[in-house]
């Protein structure tokens, strides 16, 4: 595994050889993947900047929707809030949907990153690779080289998009397009260093996703709340920075510095790392195993839960401080607090509290939901990694392991969504002195596993059909997160809202249970499992 290092260094190459060929064969593979995203973004942020002013075209109506966005708990979700110090529809929607579009490009730069660095290396791809005259660095250099060229397009079609539009200035308009490119570098750079420390895609996954991206949205949302223009702790989280450019509003360019200091210096960290490791190990090495497996390993549920069960574990801690923190702050959800368009919004002065915590059942299930496509995705790698034949070699079925993934996984989305909702529960009754919200909202949260079901069904079916589109989940996550936290504020159709899979369940605990709408969606979700495995079982295997 050193040999590949040692025959480039003697070519006089060094160890970015063959950097450049490596480029190009990320960018000939991602030809379907990396379009899509840049083109999901991009479309995602024209929408926000075309229907604002469609959907609230008076100043009273901007009025009325900042101050839902900004009462209370509301800069948990906007960030900073230098807009209300000019609003107008140029300060308004970068300052309260800037946000969102950081974290998208955000997980966007993550998952290139550990596709092309970690997954390469899972697969034994990288060795291969390796064994040319290819050096060291090369593969994690092409990697972050993409991830530039990505978050370059989709900056560049942003500013396009904004300028383009007499709403917005030029000048505010770089500067936020600016702040999106600096938020994918800098999280492109913080995943070449999880990518360092696990010999496993998933778990790099996770850690980057949930450790990485999820506790700099909880720096940046506990600073902010303490503060209109956000507190010392804010500065710690690298979504923050390009917040706190205010674009439109002091238009001020130096704290995309810290973007831009910050990739640099972790992915220098990741380079540090990746010297002292062997190509397709981690830093933290595998522990071996029992010299005897059990029982219930030699059946394919018990190995889909044997290569599941981190990740679950992972992804329960992970949401359940998450849930905490968010519980927390139903303390500013209190009547007399907010203004009385949000109290309408979430059923009344009496129910504010009700219906923060009804949002925070649909947020956190669509967060979950991400697990969900993440844990087919495993599935698939497992199958293009070359370890799904030899299992299906034996007397299982394709039926069976298939069909055990997705059960570990269906029981992987409720442990996270309970786990999500005590974690909820525990903060809203620490912080409003109620001992009987831990139960109410762990239920609350539980009515919505059906719903993250259906993204693991629909992923699975699309691994079933068609496999090399199983990453088209994601539209189906985006579009539920797009309609769950914006729906009723952009007055969307009512057939555009009843098209995502989360909102059929009853907004427990603001509503009373209903059963018929958990089970027709828990039946979509079945229906949708079930038609993926009649595909798989008719094509072949590691189609690629």
């Amino acid at each position: 595994m050193t040999t590949a290092t040692t025959s480039a260094s003697a070519t006089g190459r060094g160890t970015l050889a063959g950097t450049g060929t490596l480029v190009r064969l990320m960018l000939r593979r991602d030809r379907v993947k990396l379009p899509a995203w840049i083109l999901g973004i991009s479309v995602f942020w024209l929408y926000y900047t075309r229907l604002v002013p469609q959907a609230y075209p008076t100043p009273e109506d901007l009025e009325s929707i900042v101050s839902m966005m900004t009462a209370g708990s509301g800069s948990i979700w906007t960030g900073p809030t230098y807009f209300l110090e000019n609003m107008t529809y140029e300060t308004f929607i970068p300052g309260a949907y800037g946000g969102y579009q950081f974290l998208i490009i955000a997980l966007m730069s993550i998952l290139l990153v550990i596709r092309h660095t970690r997954v390469e290396e899972q697969t034994g791809r990288a060795e291969l690779v390796r064994a040319s005259v290819v050096g060291r660095h090369a593969p994690l250099t092409a990697a972050l080289i993409t991830a530039l060229f990505a978050n370059v397009i989709v900056a560049v079609l942003v500013a396009l998009m904004m300028i383009a539009d007499p709403v917005f200035g030029t000048a505010g308009s770089l500067l936020f397009a600016a702040g999106c490119l600096v938020t994918g570098l800098a999280f492109a750079g913080l995943a070449s260093v999880f990518v360092q420390i696990t010999e496993y895609s998933r778990t790099a996954t996770s850690l980057a996703a949930g450790a990485g991206l999820g506790g700099a949205f909880m720096i940046r949302a506990f600073g902010d709340l303490g503060g209109d223009h956000g507190t010392t702790l804010s500065w710690f989280s690298p979504l923050a920075w390009p917040q706190q450019a205010a674009p439109f509003v002091l238009d001020r360019w130096w704290p995309l510095a810290l973007s831009l200091g910050f990739a640099a210096v972790t992915a220098a960290l990741g380079y540090v790392l990746s010297s002292r490791r062997d190509v397709g190990a981690g830093l933290v090495a595998a522990r071996a195993g029992r010299a005897r497996a059990t029982r219930w390993l030699g059946t394919p549920i018990g190995l889909a839960w044997r290569l599941e069960r981190k990740a679950i574990l992972w992804w329960a801690i992970g949401m359940g401080l998450l849930g905490m923190g968010m519980g927390a702050f139903s303390n500013a959800a209190v009547p007399g607090e907010m203004p009385e368009a949000l109290e309408q919004v979430l059923g009344g002065t009496e129910n504010i509290l009700a219906g923060y915590l009804s949002y925070m059942g649909v947020f956190i299930a669509t967060i979950v939901a991400v697990y969900a496509v993440l844990a087919v995705q495993g599935v698939r790698a497992e199958e293009t990694v070359g370890r799904g034949e030899p299992v299906l070699a034996t007397a299982v079925s394709r039926w069976s392991w298939l069909g055990s993934n997705l059960v570990v996984g269906a029981i992987g989305v409720a442990i996270t969504m309970a786990a999500a909702g005590a974690g909820v529960g525990l903060g809203a009754a620490a912080a409003m002195g109620d001992n009987s919200l831990v139960w109410e909202v762990t239920l609350a949260h539980l009515n919505h596993v059906p719903a993250v079901l259906v993204v693991l069904g629909f992923a699975g079916l699309l691994f079933g059909l068609v496999p090399k589109a199983t990453s088209a989940a994601w539209a189906l996550v985006g579009y539920g997160f797009l309609v769950g936290t914006f729906g009723g504020l952009m007055s969307l159709p009512d057939a555009a809202i009843k098209a995502s899979p989360f909102e059929h369940a009853a907004r427990m605990p603001i509503e009373s249970f209903e059963l018929a709408p958990v089970a027709a969606v828990g039946a979509v979700a079945l229906a949708l499992a079930v038609a993926g495995l009649v595909g798989f079982r008719r094509r072949g295997i590691n189609v690629t």
